[in-house]
């Protein structure tokens, strides 16, 4: 091998700032700020321009951290799970020991600083965050129990709770309803893309609902997630953050999703096999599309309110 050659494949291994960068994976922090983004406006308090963009910056950073010290922990089953396989790490970009001292360095400077900017029950909020995720269940719930994607998906479900405390100091019945908001709407959105890549969890050997008890028993709980999902989210229109556009939004669109889940309950299991799971793909579309148009209008709701309408 010429020194030229040698050169250019060390440089290819290289970590680049892009896989330092996904370590935090940017595709979750994107939910997080959103949804952080979304409680501190439809709180009922102003906060200065700059104080809420030090907020969000900090809740995000303390999410991106999270997702490092997933990245570390997890990369044994990265490495085997074809939609994971790319990651920094099992890609011999970053080290374990990179990951996790990026991970505990960010963490730290996340929930200071927020507490700092803003107060220390939402740096509390933040780090009980990145602990849950990381240790309940990163380290020890999401390897022994099918029902980690419903304990995991407490800990995406804080941001908007995170940043309504940032703005007020307290947690009131608004908060808590968006972070049921996310926290319901996880198992089924996560469910139903375990549908149709089921064999990813098979060789990385992670107990998800549909490697321990099968489609049928999964495509029975996204139903009833989806019937409890709908009653939350509706119920929040109700609330100082909702109002005629967020409850016209909740409608439909729970309409929408609620039909889905049934058509994917209904569903006939040789049949799945034939139509490449084409339900539950749909299904996983719109549970995209879901969340961030429930937050939007919520968001709209604020700005509504604040021009006195």
């Amino acid at each position: 091998m010429s020194d030229a050659s040698f050169d250019s494949q060390a440089y290819e291994n290289e970590a680049q700032f892009g896989d330092y960068f996904a370590l935090l994976k940017p595709r979750v922090m994107t939910l997080v700020v959103f949804t952080a983004f979304v409680g501190l406006l439809a709180a009922p308090v102003a906060v200065h321009p700059f104080i809420g963009f030090c907020a969000v910056l900090f809740i995000a950073v303390g999410g991106g951290a999270s997702g490092a010290l997933n990245m570390w922990y997890d990369s044994d089953i990265d490495a085997v799970m074809k939609r994971t396989a790319k990651r920094p790490i099992p890609a011999g970009k970053v080290t374990r020991d990179e990951a996790l001292a990026i991970g505990l360095t960010l963490s730290v400077f996340a929930c200071v600083f927020l507490g700092l900017a803003t107060n220390w029950l939402a740096a509390g909020l933040l780090a009980f965050t990145i602990f849950f995720y990381v240790v309940i269940y990163t380290m020890w719930l999401k390897r022994i129990t099918p029902q980690n994607i419903v304990i995991g998906g407490a800990a995406g479900a804080f941001p908007p709770m995170i940043g309504w405390a940032a703005a007020t100091g307290d947690i009131s019945t608004a908060s808590v309803l968006m972070f049921c908001l996310t926290f319901l709407w996880t198992p089924p959105h996560f469910w139903a893309l375990a549908l149709f890549v089921r064999m990813d969890y098979d060789n990385a050997t992670v107990p998800m609902l549909t490697v321990t008890h099968g489609r049928r028993a999964t495509r029975v709980h996204i139903l009833v997630y989806t019937v409890l999902l709908a009653l939350f989210a509706i119920g929040l229109g109700f609330t100082q953050v909702g109002g005629p556009v967020y409850l016209t939004v909740a409608l439909v669109l729970n309409a929408l999703f609620l039909k889905g889940a049934v058509q994917i309950w209904r569903r006939d299991e040789d049949a799945s096999e034939a139509d490449n799971f084409k339900v539950e793909k749909s299904f996983f579309k719109l549970s995209l599309l879901y969340l961030f148009a429930h937050f939007g209008a919520i968001l709209i709701e604020a700005g509504l309110d604040r021009m006195g309408w």
